[in-house]
């Protein structure tokens, strides 16, 4: 795992962490994880295929719709990449 050395905390910023962490029953630096996974990796993120989903529903798009873009899809294999 990654480590992480965050310099030039103010004292009270510091002090209200270690307050926290407390009242959580947390140590320190596993309060200051959790905050960092909260801020980083929300639940009301946006997910890509429930937005798509979504979108289609509102504008009304049908699986006869899709059927369309399976008919004109290009089936014509892709050459492998080559390194040479």
């Amino acid at each position: 795992m990654a480590m992480l050395t965050v310099r030039n905390l103010p004292d009270d910023i510091h002090r209200a962490l270690r307050v926290r962490a407390a009242q959580h029953g947390h140590s320190t630096e596993a309060e200051v994880r959790e905050i960092l996974a909260i801020a980083v990796k929300p639940e009301t993120r946006v997910r890509l295929g429930e937005a798509l989903a979504a979108l289609g529903c509102k504008i009304g798009l049908t699986n006869e719709d899709f059927e369309v873009f399976n008919q004109e899809r290009d089936k014509t294999p892709a050459n492998p990449l080559r390194f040479e």
